[in-house]
């Protein structure tokens, strides 16, 4: 008799805090920018300003829980939703977390491994997930450069 096993390496919930903790923490550096700065300062043109990649950050955070709950991964428009304020961005940066919070144990486990098309390729729901907080942290640690070059010591990575 065969016996097949499955392991779980992280539970939905514990990826649920792994994500809430980058979001945090992104959103404590959008708060460390001055706000003069966080909408038109970069350090290495031509790169955008952080709060353009925030902005981004949000749009795909969004549109990946979208796509988990309901299947559907549409093109963003990345201009829609886009502001030049800060208060606007951690408005909405606050509101998709408290979504997130509500909504993504309501996801189907089955949309987890199953692969989907997205605006960027094909990509398992875990992939998707996955890819979301490696976007995150790849544009938080331009805004930590950022915050440097402003001579602005950014908040601690670990302090999540």
């Amino acid at each position: 008799m065969t016996h097949t096993a499955t392991a779980t390496l992280v539970s939905p919930q514990e990826f649920l805090a792994h994500w809430q903790g980058h979001r945090a923490l992104t959103r404590r550096v959008i708060e460390a920018f001055p706000e003069d700065h966080l909408f038109t300062f970069t350090a290495a043109p031509p790169m955008r300003p952080f709060g353009e990649m925030a902005w981004e950050i949000h749009q795909v955070s969004e549109l990946t829980l979208n796509g988990l709950l309901t299947g559907a991964w549409p093109e963003p428009d990345w201009r829609e939703g886009v502001s030049q304020d800060r208060a606007e961005l951690l408005t909405a940066w606050d509101a998709l977390s408290e979504r997130l919070e509500r909504e993504f144990p309501r996801v189907d486990l089955a949309s987890f491994p199953q692969t989907h098309t997205l605006p960027w390729g094909q990509m398992t729901g875990w992939a998707a997930a996955i890819y979301t907080i490696d976007n995150e942290i790849h544009h938080r640690g331009q805004g930590y450069v950022y915050l440097r070059a402003l001579g602005i010591e950014p908040p601690a990575f670990y302090e999540r």
